[in-house]
């Protein structure tokens, strides 16, 4: 295809345009493939600015919509990215749905992403067709030895590597998948992690080696220590070390020298991020699941004594639904659930028996039988409370956010425990 876009309009390549041009990460992959010691993803915090953090999570058509009112209120927009607050490929048709979605709006953005690199070979092609013109892989090591130092896991397939094993495929994969985006045309920088008395002494050999493969920017970036990570102890390597890495890597290949560290959820121009403002407008989008419909009149209720929204959606065994009648609620009757067992069976027949729901308020929802119910166009609010408050949140325009059951980051604890089964 013939590109429209204006390439030099992207702020984190263009120095020159960063007090011109804005940019908005849309929050559209939750999941990672990827168990980084350095890094503890929390989606609720909304008073840091570091990558991997986001208020919300939006689906492709959310992410439309939310863009189009960034547009409307940041008219220099110039670039929709997808950084997170996961991988943009644990979940590749989120990614490559939203960029499609994107580019039939918006034919004139730029449209870019950012990744580890694992997954993204396989989908090259797929970019090039939808002229994503810039991509952003996290390499942090082309020795493996130094790589397994970094990486507690990773995850491709169904299948789990640990240790050098783990940095030697995922260095393999980098490596491919970088010299497939550059044959494509498309701008390519590396983000490179400096980790001090890990790989702090490598950096330049990361340099050298992007240099061979026609990478048109490294990004050093100085490692942020995040309590409950395998390196929260690990200082911040210094101004001076980054100062020379940077000076001496520049020998090599082209360095950035102003990324703002962004959030998967930022938009604005790089010296004036405005996520804070237009965050409210973000949730907002994060909760239109296009359900307020005359068809969906009735909300379900997951509860145990009929007064509290207190079960799994799993272990209930019956539901409650509801109505708004004129400015109160009334219950209007009882329905059974499903048998447990089943898998996706059993889902499917509870997104059935729900078909006239707009929402179901559960204490807490699994991936799959959620991700079931959005198909079906009914809502999953996961919330601790009283059945009122949800109902007045769902019918009226409440704060949702201020309901929900606190859904736990990668690390509360001292490490991330997970085994490579999937963030999300």
């Amino acid at each position: 295809m013939t590109s429209i876009v204006n390439r030099d309009n992207h702020p984190c390549f263009n120095i020159e345009a960063k007090g011109t041009c804005a940019r908005v990460h849309l929050p559209v992959a939750p999941k990672c493939n990827i168990k980084c010691n350095y890094c503890n993803r929390k989606y609720d915090c909304v008073n840091e600015s570091r990558p991997g953090v986001s208020s919300a999570i939006l689906s492709p058509e959310q992410a439309v919509t939310y863009l189009e009112e960034v547009v409307k209120r940041v008219p220099e927009t110039t670039v929709a990215g997808i950084a997170g607050p996961g991988d943009a490929f644990a979940e590749p048709e989120r990614t490559l749905e939203t960029l499609r979605l994107i580019r039939e709006k918006f034919p004139h953005m730029i449209l870019c992403l950012a990744t580890n690199g694992l997954n993204v070979f396989e989908y090259v092609d797929d970019l090039a067709a939808l002229d994503v013109s810039h991509i952003t892989i996290t390499v942090n090591a082309v020795d493996p030895k130094i790589g397994e130092k970094i990486y507690s896991w990773i995850k491709h397939g169904k299948l789990i590597y640990r240790k050098e094993r783990a940095a030697q495929f995922l260095l393999e994969r980098q490596l491919a998948a970088i010299e497939a985006i550059k044959k494509k045309g498309m701008i390519i920088k590396v983000n490179t992690i400096v980790v001090p008395r890990v790989n702090d002494r490598h950096v330049i050999e990361v340099s050298k080696k992007m240099a061979e493969l026609g990478v048109d920017i490294q990004n050093c970036m100085p490692m942020y220590p995040n309590e409950g990570t395998p390196f929260e102890d690990i200082a911040e390597p210094s101004v001076e070390t980054m100062h020379d890495l940077r000076t001496e890597g520049n020998k090599i290949v082209p360095q950035m020298t102003h990324c703002t560290r962004c959030r998967a959820d930022a938009v604005g121009l790089l010296d004036d991020d405005r996520s804070t403002e237009l965050r409210g407008c973000m949730e907002s989008c994060s909760q239109d699941y296009g359900i307020n419909t005359p068809q969906k009149p009735y909300v379900a209720v997951a509860t145990l004594e009929g007064s509290l929204v207190n079960q799994h959606l799993g272990e209930a065994y019956r539901f409650q639904i509801w109505e708004q009648r004129n400015s109160d609620f009334k219950l209007v009757e009882e329905r059974t659930a499903p048998e447990p067992g089943g898998g996706d069976r059993r889902w499917k027949e509870l997104a059935a028996l729900l078909m006239d729901c707009r929402a179901v308020l559960v204490s807490g929802i699994g991936d799959r039988p959620r991700n079931v119910l959005l198909e079906h166009k009914i809502m999953p609010v996961e919330m601790n409370g009283f059945i009122h408050n949800g109902l007045d949140a769902i019918y009226n325009g409440g704060n949702m956010a201020a309901l929900k059951a606190r859904r736990k980051g990668l690390a509360e604890t001292k490490c991330c425990s997970g085994q490579g089964g999937g963030c999300g």
